[in-house]
């Protein structure tokens, strides 16, 4: 998140001020990156860091708007939601995810989420996103609007991306995308913060629960799905 909301032209203050706003993330220096850049222009009821504590927030404060991130502890986005949508139905949610994946996209749409933005969007970007939700509107980043028009056309097939992703763990789904898109086993190390066996440990494991052969075959695999 930018350091630079209160010198953004046409704050939009005065026009969003009455938003109250949860926001959940596993990360607490995101957390409070947000705060301090939206702060200003919405009001923050209460955040969480997992699951439980994300629930808890939002049926505590009932919020306009929730900036939800996908992969959480404790059962990921979607599950915050099944949640507070079974007892507070009206509750609006808006993923703010570093994920740019189809998969996670069309997944947190289906579970109830009204947009879905990724973590490059500004400050005064992410604000009217809030006021856009909240008025009942749906949002998405440009190239993550595709994932989801692909999806009603049936240029997705959403089934079999479900059914087979159900199968990968969200470990082996990180290390998928970073293999399809090209990263080498070393690099994937570095980006996940694992030793190069553990990456190949996922890999070897993608493979079979995928019933796939090679890693040509898993990139050709993930990118008829469009999930990089």
């Amino acid at each position: 998140m930018s350091d630079q909301p209160t010198d953004a032209p046409d704050a939009p203050e005065s026009s969003h001020r009455q938003r109250r706003v949860v926001v959940v993330d596993d990360h607490a220096m995101f957390r409070s990156g947000v705060k301090h850049d939206i702060g200003p222009y919405v009001t923050i009821v209460g955040e969480g860091e997992d699951v439980a504590s994300a629930v808890a927030a939002i049926t505590r404060s009932t919020p306009d708007v929730v900036l939800l991130d996908v992969h959480l502890p404790g059962g990921g986005g979607m599950e915050v939601i099944k949640q507070v949508h079974a007892t507070q139905p009206d509750v609006k949610f808006l993923a703010v995810s570093v994920s740019d994946a189809a998969e996670d996209v069309i997944g947190v749409i289906r579970a109830g989420a009204r947009g879905y933005v990724t973590k490059s969007i500004s400050a005064p970007e992410l604000v009217e996103a809030i006021g856009r939700v909240a008025d009942g509107d749906a949002v998405f980043s440009p190239r993550l609007a595709g994932f989801v028009l692909d999806a009603f056309s049936g240029a997705i097939d959403i089934a079999s991306i479900d059914e087979d992703l159900d199968r990968l763990s969200q470990r082996e789904r990180e290390v998928l995308r970073l293999i399809a898109r090209g990263y080498a086993y070393k690099e994937v190390a570095k980006e996940l913060f694992i030793s190069i066996k553990t990456v190949e440990t996922h890999v070897s494991s993608v493979l079979r629960k995928l019933q796939l052969s090679n890693r040509h075959q898993l990139t050709r695999w993930a990118t008829d799905r469009k999930l990089v």
